[in-house]
């Protein structure tokens, strides 16, 4: 299936790796453009140097900057004249259980993990016109909390909501928005959690026990569905918050 993705111009934040990364995979192997941003030039140019300076501009942004959104859409239209959509990927705040976290790491998981992912959203929005896309990257917390996540399962679900608002808000001028609720994905933070658990193997064998499809998923196939998502393929698909779990989620 052609995904109608040739030449659309899209923002990826948090492109340099994990989730983002490939997600642009995908994009640019379709023959989007992308514009990448993350906290690294390092790790943003070796990204461009792989996927192609042609098809790849990058931008080092905090999320959290009130100025990225206006950064990264002017970056679109320099390169390419166009902005057709963006993931909004906003990492993962750090784990522990709510009677540990303090009200300081509440604050700056708030700003980061919320209201930058909401602020890109807001502005965002304003530059795309018809047929235009955004995807907010969030987590199986939306709908089940996480052990020892309590950052993660205070903030996703509202984020969720407000991608759903906003879905609803810009409709009416042909944009889309969408939310993906990843699970498992064999990523680097994913191996980081395992890993801060004390027993990596054993975390690992717990999370698998979970999964009905009995493994960790790949990058890539969050890159697929993400990529869908984004795509005028999914021209009809507005307001969803899709799981990419494996089947882990319970809930309908």
């Amino acid at each position: 299936m052609d995904l109608g993705l040739t030449d659309r111009v899209y923002v990826v934040t948090g492109g340099a790796r994990g989730l983002g990364r490939a997600t642009a995979d995908v994009l640019v192997a379709e023959g989007a453009r992308v514009v990448l941003s993350g906290r690294s030039a390092e790790t943003l140019d070796a990204a461009r140097e792989r996927l192609g300076a042609d098809a790849v501009a990058t931008v080092v942004a905090d999320n959290a900057d009130p100025d990225t959104p206006a950064r990264l859409a002017a970056s679109a239209r320099d390169a390419w004249g166009r902005l057709d959509g963006a993931l909004v990927s906003v990492g993962g705040p750090p784990r522990g259980p709510v009677t540990d976290v303090t009200d300081d790491q509440w604050r700056t998981a708030f700003e980061s993990v919320f209201l930058g992912a909401v602020r890109l959203g807001r502005e965002l929005a304003t530059e795309l016109g018809e047929s235009g896309s955004l995807a907010f990257v969030l987590s199986s917390s939306v709908r089940s909390p996480l052990p020892d996540m309590a950052l993660s399962n205070g903030l996703r679900p509202g984020l969720a909501m407000v991608a759903k608002t906003l879905a609803d808000e810009v409709g009416p001028r042909g944009v889309r928005v969408n939310g993906l609720l990843p699970g498992r994905v064999g990523t680097e933070r994913v191996a980081e959690l395992d890993a801060a658990s004390g027993d990596a193997d054993a975390a690992r064998a717990a999370a698998l026990r979970t999964i009905p499809l009995g493994r960790y998923g790949e990058p890539a196939e969050f890159g697929r569905a993400a990529a869908f998502l984004l795509s005028p393929a999914a021209s009809f698909v507005s307001g969803v918050m899709l799981p990419v779990d494996g089947g882990m989620l319970r809930a309908l």
